[in-house]
């Protein structure tokens, strides 16, 4: 079953995701090479705190940081280090999340990191086009998987490849709620979208496969090929008149 939420939840669920909006806005400012990723935690956690919203991630399931922050070929869950370096020519992946009056946002960004190549600026700019080809479907009436072809469809036809093994979700009380959402899948199939829903939409996409392997750390999942990765990730509301993103100032 897939939560209904109240135009009061999702109220909260708008304050909370505009924290993290505000805040990957300010992590831009501070991204540049020669900086590690554990001061990029480090910066996050303090604005947290000034905000008055808890960290989501920092704890949940064991995870050890409040940020993810994913290099390279690194695709998602890639834990904050002061040995993680950022140079220039790199991409840098900063998944965000928080908890405001028991309920979540939840968002991330790929940023460049001085400049970078033409084919990582390309990566770039169709991994965030595809996420918000799949908000586009995420209509009351429209099908769950409405969402997930729009993106694997724009991302296979540019070349590249759509990472299986890691999924959207929905969002409210819990960080991760059901229905879980594939970056990939039939149209027209799935279960009915109805407004009031909230999801976390997220397509992760490689230059290269679309197959990962999950380092010794336990967390940090890095393509098989080694191929630069992309993540891109909104949480938005299906309204009345269509999906409005709630992790957007």
């Amino acid at each position: 079953m897939i939560p209904i939420k109240s135009k009061e939840e999702i109220k909260i669920l708008s304050e909370a995701n505009k924290i993290v909006a505000r805040i990957l806005k300010s992590i831009k400012t501070i991204v540049a090479p020669g900086i590690n990723t554990k001061e990029l935690e480090l910066f996050a956690e303090d604005l947290i705190n000034k905000e008055g919203a808890i960290p989501a991630f920092k704890g949940y399931m064991g995870y050890p940081s409040s940020i993810c922050a994913s290099i390279n070929e690194e695709v998602v869950h890639g834990i904050p280090s002061d040995k993680r370096i950022l140079k220039n020519g790199d991409i840098v992946s900063i998944d965000l999340g928080v908890k405001v009056k028991g309920y979540y946002g939840d968002a991330a960004v790929t940023y460049s990191v001085g400049e970078i190549s033409d084919e990582a600026k390309e990566l770039i700019e169709v991994t965030e086009k595809a996420l918000y080809k799949g908000i586009e479907k995420a209509r009351a009436g429209n099908y769950l998987f409405d969402i997930s072809w729009a993106i694997q469809s724009l991302v296979e036809d540019k070349g590249y490849g759509i990472i299986r093994d890691f999924v959207g979700h929905g969002i409210g009380k819990q960080l991760h709620e059901g229905p879980q959402i594939p970056n990939f899948g039939k149209p027209h199939t799935g279960p009915i979208l109805r407004e009031g829903m909230v999801l976390a939409i997220e397509p992760m996409v490689s230059q290269g496969t679309w197959e990962v392997k999950v380092l010794d750390d336990g967390w940090t999942a890095v393509t098989l090929d080694n191929s630069l990765a992309c993540h891109f990730e909104h949480t938005i509301a299906i309204m009345k008149n269509g999906p409005v993103i709630l992790s957007k100032e």
